[in-house]
């Protein structure tokens, strides 16, 4: 069963906006952030089998990579726990400046105030603590939008948070709809917002967010390309297509392998071992040990996905495997022949979905990629590390995994893209910096 909430009234979303950053967070040590994150984090041990409804079905991955991101998303929290004892100020000499040689300039970084962390569905507790963690290591307050189908483990987490000591106020859920998204982006009292989420909402998020001039953080929609070259190992290579497109989130990641380029002279051999793994793929509910594939987010969500593999097809593509749908289920879809100017290829499939293109110059298929309106993440499979660097140079985005898949995401590193990804980097030491603002103070006559 999927999670719903009853959505709060107007009257009840604009309540629970503090003015500015709330007390008594701001008179709060500045250890008093990353303290409580540390607090927090031994607490939320993973728990979905006692709490029903936390771990949405058509959301989680299978078991085991469950259990896995779950101890990952409380790394994080430790991580910004670190990091923001890291976010140092400057001392700025005033010496090269004629009549201030005598005054001395230092700057900190302060919080923002007031964070709007928007959630979406796809591993919602990891990506929430890329930004509420983020925001209140930071000193920040942080008012938390979950999605609005799987709303119940953000907020156990909310009960997490609140037992690890957070001062009142400084962290809120607010539930609800679309429009409660849209409503923290527009109010004057939040000073951030930060959203992972399609590109439509980003735009419109951003647009809402600029009556405002508040800070806009986006991570939004990839189109991810693989790159198999000729002297690659096509079995490793097939192995990172199963493994970061078909079978993890259920092809419901920003940086799965959406699109995949092959080396004509590999070509048949890739296909066959990538057929070969993709079709023993077992598809079923995802809270049991042996599936690989579960449900989408809904059937609304697995429609939209054949409804992209009938558009391929009607581009000139060839269904070589699967592609069938009941429900909110699809199984795994592999499509061969893919012609370089299919306009479904540029475009991103959310779902368990691979479309082979075959090329003969591996830069004019990078070209070719390039054209694709999203820049998250690709990968370059070879064994030639001068070719795998000059395509990684030649590749628009924001990532680049040699000899992997695109579906690599670590807490450490700035994960995010240019254009229609949203233009931002998500990471530790990125978004606590981003949560927070440079403030100069300017002793005068200081130095004598």
């Amino acid at each position: 069963m999927r999670s719903r909430t009853p959505p709060p009234t107007r009257s009840k979303r604009l309540c629970a906006v503090p003015a500015r950053v709330p007390a008594p967070w701001p008179r709060c040590p500045p250890t008093s952030g990353p303290a409580c994150c540390t607090r927090w984090r031994p607490r939320s041990r993973p728990n979905w089998p006692r709490s029903p409804g936390c771990s949405p079905p058509r959301t989680a991955s299978p078991s085991p990579r469950r259990w896995r991101k779950s101890a990952r998303r409380r790394g994080s929290s430790g991580g910004y726990a670190g990091e923001a004892t890291r976010l140092l100020g400057r001392q700025i000499p005033l010496d090269t400046v004629p009549g201030l040689e005598h005054h001395l300039a230092v700057t900190r970084r302060v919080p923002l105030g007031v964070v709007a962390a928007l959630v979406p569905f796809n591993y919602p507790v990891e990506l929430y603590a890329h930004k509420a963690a983020a925001a209140l290591a930071a000193g920040n307050a942080v008012l938390v939008h979950p999605p609005v189908r799987c709303p119940l483990a953000l907020l156990r987490v909310t009960a997490l948070v609140e037992a690890a000591g957070f001062p009142p106020h400084a962290h809120q859920t607010v539930t609800g709809g679309v429009h409660v998204s849209q409503a923290l982006a527009s109010l004057p009292g939040v000073d951030a917002v930060s959203l992972t989420g399609s590109t439509a909402a980003g735009r419109e998020i951003a647009r809402r967010a600029a009556d405002t001039l508040k800070r806009v953080h986006l991570e939004l929609g990839g189109n991810d390309a693989l790159f198999v070259c000729a002297d690659a190992d096509v079995e490793a290579a097939a192995e990172a297509v199963v493994l970061g497109r078909l079978a993890r989130g259920n092809g419901q990641i920003c940086c799965a392998v959406k699109r995949v380029y092959v080396d004509r002279a590999v070509h048949a051999d890739f296909t066959e071992a990538l057929l070969a793994k993709a079709g023993g793929l077992t598809v079923g509910d995802q809270l049991a040990d042996g599936t690989d594939i579960g449900p989408l987010i809904t059937a609304e969500a697995a429609a939209r996905v054949g409804e992209a593999v009938d558009a391929l097809v009607a581009d000139g593509a060839r269904l070589a495997l699967g592609g069938k749908r009941e429900g909110a289920f699809h199984g795994p879809a592999v499509l061969l022949d893919v012609p370089e100017n299919s306009p479904t290829l540029r475009e991103e499939i959310f779902g368990p979905v691979a479309p082979v293109a075959v090329f003969d110059d591996p830069f004019a298929a990078v070209r070719l990629a390039n054209e694709s309106p999203y820049g998250l993440q690709a990968a370059v499979l070879t064994r030639d590390v001068e070719r795998a660097l000059r395509l990684a140079d030649a590749l628009d985005v924001g990532g680049v995994v040699v000899n992997g898949s695109t579906a690599l995401r670590a807490e450490n590193l700035p994960f995010g893209g240019p254009r229609d990804t949203g233009g931002s980097a998500e990471g530790l030491h990125d978004t606590a910096r981003e949560f927070s603002r440079e403030k100069t103070v300017i002793l005068t006559g200081a130095l004598g």
